[in-house]
């Protein structure tokens, strides 16, 4: 065995023990540590298929900002564990009929394109000096896969006008700003002065320590 494929296969070892402790970790901070150590470990696997362009990008997109703000929500929010815990076998049913799809598709696409060969196919002119992985790379998307890369851009820019709408819809038992409002006030309308005689505190402030002597 080459040393390339026993990396390989270490590396492999590491993402499926990591991928299974994200959904059977009970803390859910561990779980999302677990997953940054899946996404690092991925990345390395792609450093290995000479793809350097995807695994920094890996790093730095998910490791370094959506991995971070999971983290930092769930640091922060109260999570109900026991509430969770006790609905788990509920959703096991169709948890069970979605993962059993999901691996026969994985297995159909395995079979179809990874039975009968003896090693990674490497893309065209990776072994020429000048090769670049980045520029082979954008050269498909916005060549054979245009239109599917399209589609995904407007998908997630429906997701996100949606995420912002349901954040600004008005509910009634959530406080919500109206910046106009707050715009047109003025400042008599934010502060008010009372005045109050000396004297009279003066006094009030005597009679209360003779009460205590």
């Amino acid at each position: 065995m080459e040393l390339t494929t026993a990396i390989f296969y270490a590396f492999a070892l590491v993402l499926v023990l990591s991928a299974l402790k994200v959904i059977t970790a009970k803390n859910p901070v561990h779980s999302a540590l677990f997953l940054v150590l899946a996404f690092f470990t991925a990345a390395a696997i792609w450093m290995i298929l000479k793809a350097e362009f995807l695994a920094i990008l890996l790093v730095l997109v998910y490791v370094g900002a959506v991995m971070v703000l999971f983290l930092f929500v769930v640091m922060m929010i109260d999570i109900d564990i026991e509430h969770l815990r006790r609905d788990f076998w509920t959703y096991v049913p169709l948890a069970s009929v979605v993962g059993a799809l999901i691996i026969a598709e994985m297995a159909i696409v395995l079979v179809r394109n990874f039975i009968g060969t003896t090693a990674a196919a490497l893309p065209a002119g990776s072994q020429d000096p000048n090769y670049s992985n980045t520029g082979a790379l954008g050269k498909v998307i916005y060549s054979d896969y245009v239109y599917a890369f399209e589609v995904a851009g407007i998908i997630l820019l429906v997701a996100i006008i949606a995420a912002v709408a349901l954040t600004l819809r008005r509910r009634k038992d959530v406080k919500a700003q109206d910046v106009s409002r707050q715009l047109r006030t003025r400042r008599d309308d934010r502060v008010r002065i009372v005045s109050m005689p000396a004297e009279g505190r003066a006094e009030a402030d005597a009679t209360a320590a003779a009460n205590k002597n």
